[in-house]
């Protein structure tokens, strides 16, 4: 494969996924979304979020450190317990870095 096809290759898949990401956003209106598929959408961004930041916290050197001395751990069980109660992003972000740097 020649340099200009393979460039044509990566943009027709950006084309192709952009399509079919707008196409959920521009063809259906989210109030003709049925209730339980609108209350299950609210809860992706936070599946996400734990998927990317979880396996940071329990294997931060790539195997799994479960223990008491795993400062990213604490950190983390820290700012969950930060997000639980004040619902503040920033908050989070800032008390769970103080408490792995601090």
């Amino acid at each position: 494969m020649t340099r200009p096809e393979l460039w044509l290759v990566i943009l027709g898949g950006a084309i192709v996924t952009f399509a079919v990401r707008l196409s959920f956003i521009a063809l259906i209106p989210p109030d003709r979304l049925p209730a339980t598929l609108r209350r299950g959408l609210r809860l992706v961004p936070p599946a996400v979020l734990a998927a990317i930041i979880l396996p940071g916290l329990v294997s931060p050197s790539g195997t799994l450190f479960l223990s008491l001395a795993n400062d990213r751990l604490w950190a983390g069980l820290l700012a969950l317990l930060v997000a639980w109660r004040t619902r503040s992003t920033w908050l989070t972000i800032a008390v769970g870095m103080a408490a792995l740097w601090g």
